[in-house]
């Protein structure tokens, strides 16, 4: 099993268990709602929440404070709690020696921003569980990821120690990591007139094809993460520069990982990441972000190429966020654990997804061994203990030919394997939920809803678009214009970072380009104004990613790399670009465009920890569209328009007259027709999609 762990020299030289249920004494985690924090309620070590009470106690008694930082899906994270935070002489050298905080990062990204970058700077790497150890002031001078019980005692010792006897020493190098962490954000405007080159992009492109795994997709080497953002914007590149390569890698990552162990071959949706550079072995948990995205991206690459294997993965991804992770509500829940309890009632990684030999031998009969050499129930989906991961290798096509068998008899027996070994696991422990509702998140998954209803054409997932906008609207979006992030128990709480404006207000324009109320567009323009108030830096032309109302922490940071999700600034200067279209403002195209130049030189020496920089890029140096529709069937040739892979445009529709920007003057009663147009001059209008579809050029 692959361990996310580097334990570097010291500085100078889920749910509560039913053990934990039988505990009487609490921590003061049992009045949080976050099933992470809850998850450490029970134990020993005196944790407690991040707030000001706390830090001021720290300060108080002059203790050094321990922040640990992980998630409810995490598998390291259990496991260091059983080592250590539920051992009795670990959690009395704890509590005697610092204030202890445990914090989720998913309700708090701010707190992990900082730290986890701490923790990169001192130990060359990071990941969860993220143990930090900071002066009572909150700079740190001690970091890592999981410890084993003999390290991590050894690491309160010593630090304690230090602390005790040469204080200095530590102060000093806490001063070296704060400047540290300070410069690292540092970004120093152009003052250079903003210009973008189709060249520059494709010498982007081009550099980075020395990490793409042409053969097994993704970045090369291991573990594998699905990274969506570089997927997207590399099938745009793809479409506008036909580049054969690049769409080949495309393609093969995408159909690697619906064939992989990765994703869930039996209910659908996929897990964090692969531990190998095949896509095989999963690390088990599945998160809300990850399904979101990469039902967008399968989404678009269906509406690029017809791939019949990628509308298969959004219907049944989208199955499994239907079935596992929605709310009645129209909310969505943020994940599922990696772990769950064995037959000896144990917690263990994966087990809700393995399956033996014996196990499908009863279940499947004659079958067995046609089902085996389908999913490579062999050395090659081999987990251990003699136990497998379903895994496939080839299309469908190929191994009906190679077996003797129609396509349309296999493909009914894959219909038939998967609703019986369904059956059979949903009987089984299911791993633990994470029930909490993050504004991000949800607008993530807003957005994957919003481009599967574009490529298939479900009303249904439209719908359920909507019902998650009226959602965060209503229980989000506060009386003064801001947001909230987190939504648990009925209530919402934590004042919203920058994601979570950028992403739902994304979101909102999209919902507006197909359902075609404005409502929506609204919506999205005022959360923008909000942003630009509360968030945004004049000296580096980008923005915080707190807001002016939160406490201060040892620095604001300012995110700008696209990691697994987009940085919340190139989504934001995406939005930024969008909207000054849709409301004709300069001072928004401006504004996006002088963060773009201020990012430019990073995100062409690293095009692919850029991608979403590199998106906007294309729309300053390639044909872009406002695409303008007009006249009682707006939304019946909105959606047929939709229904093509158009990454180039965007479009305003009514069925009625209306003063919008792109809409004015534009309405003739009893025909429906549509307006190709460039920074609001406008091509003779057509009344046939067809037609207007060849006007809008790569």
């Amino acid at each position: 099993m692959y361990k996310i762990a580097c334990l570097v020299a010291l500085l100078f030289s889920f749910n509560c268990t039913s053990k934990k249920q039988q505990e009487q004494i609490t921590n003061d985690l049992i009045y949080e709602t976050s099933p992470y924090l809850l998850q450490h309620a029970y134990n020993p070590v005196n944790w407690k929440a991040w707030n000001e009470e706390t830090l001021e106690l720290a300060k108080k008694e002059h203790k050094l404070i321990i922040i640990s930082i992980g998630y409810s899906a995490c598998h390291w994270c259990h496991v260091m709690e059983d080592e250590s935070f539920e051992n009795d002489s670990i959690a009395q050298l704890m509590n005697k020696n610092f204030i202890n905080i445990k914090v989720d990062r998913e309700e708090r990204p701010d707190i992990d921003n900082i730290y986890i970058n701490a923790v990169q700077m001192m130990t060359g790497s990071s990941g969860w569980p993220l143990n930090c150890i900071t002066l009572p002031d909150g700079r740190p001078i001690y970091g890592g990821t999981y410890f084993t019980k003999d390290n991590w005692k050894q690491v309160l010792i010593e630090i304690s120690q230090l602390y005790r006897k040469e204080p200095q020493k530590a102060i000093a190098y806490a001063e070296r990591v704060a400047e540290g962490l300070q410069n690292a954000d540092l970004i120093i405007p152009n003052k250079e007139k903003p210009f973008f080159q189709k060249k520059e992009l494709v010498a982007a492109v081009e550099e980075s094809k020395k990490i793409l795994d042409m053969d097994n997709g993704g970045f090369l080497g291991a573990p594998k993460f699905p990274m969506p953002n570089t997927l997207d914007y590399l099938l745009r590149y793809h479409q506008q520069y036909d580049d054969l390569e690049i769409n080949h890698y495309v393609k093969n990552t995408l159909t690697k990982m619906a064939y992989g162990g990765i994703y869930d071959q039996i209910g659908g949706g996929f897990s964090r990441y692969s531990t190998d550079d095949q896509w095989r072995i999963p690390h088990f948990e599945k998160m809300l972000y990850d399904n979101a995205q990469l039902v967008s991206t399968y989404s678009k690459a269906f509406s690029q190429n017809n791939n019949q294997l990628f509308k298969k993965v959004i219907i049944e991804t989208l199955q499994f966020i239907e079935q596992e992770l929605s709310a009645n509500n129209g909310a969505f829940y943020s994940s599922i654990d990696a772990d769950s309890r064995n037959k000896d009632g144990e917690l263990e990684e994966g087990i809700y997804y393995l399956w033996s030999k014996d196990q499908l031998k009863k279940l499947l009969a004659e079958d067995y061994t046609l089902f085996c050499d389908y999913y490579n129930v062999n050395h090659f989906g081999l987990w251990e203990d003699e136990k497998y991961i379903l895994i496939r290798s080839q299309s469908n096509a190929i191994f009906a030919e190679k077996n003797d068998i129609t396509l349309q008899n296999l493909e009914a027996k894959v219909t038939s394997w998967k609703s019986l070994l369904l059956q059979v696991r949903q009987k089984r422990e299911s791993p633990n939920l994470d029930d909490k509702v993050l504004t991000s998140w949800n607008a993530l998954m807003m957005q994957g809803y919003i481009d599967a209803y574009k490529a298939v054409g479900d009303e249904n997932y439209l719908q359920k678009a909507i019902d998650n906008a009226e959602f965060l609207i209503e229980n989000q979006l506060r009386k003064d214009g801001g947001l909230n992030r987190s939504y648990k128990n009925g209530k919402s709480t934590i004042n919203a970072y920058l994601e979570d404006y950028a992403i739902l207000t994304q979101a909102l324009i999209a919902l507006y380009e197909v359902t075609t109320d404005e409502k929506y567009l609204s919506v999205s323009k005022n959360l923008m104004n909000y942003t630009i108030k509360h968030f945004y830096d004049e000296n580096s032309g980008l923005f915080f990613y707190t807001s002016d109302e939160d406490k201060n922490l040892i620095i604001r940071k300012i995110e700008v790399s696209d990691g697994v999700i987009s940085s919340s600034n190139s989504t934001l200067a995406n939005n930024l670009f969008k909207l000054s279209h849709y409301f004709s403002d300069t001072e928004m195209m401006k504004m996006s465009k002088e963060m773009l130049n201020n990012i430019k030189e990073k995100a062409l020496m690293n095009s692919l920890g850029y991608s979403n920089w590199l998106d906007l890029m294309t729309n300053f140096t390639n044909p872009f569209y406002e695409v303008a529709i007009v006249g009682e069937k707006a939304k019946f040739v909105s959606k047929k328009l939709h229904r093509n892979y158009l990454p180039n445009i965007i479009t305003a529709s009514t069925e009625t007259s209306s003063n919008s920007p792109l809409l004015v003057h534009k309405y003739i009663e009893g025909e429906t027709l549509i307006y190709v147009c460039v920074d609001g001059t406008c091509k003779m209008p057509k009344s046939d999609v067809s037609k207007a579809l060849q006007m809008i050029k790569k």
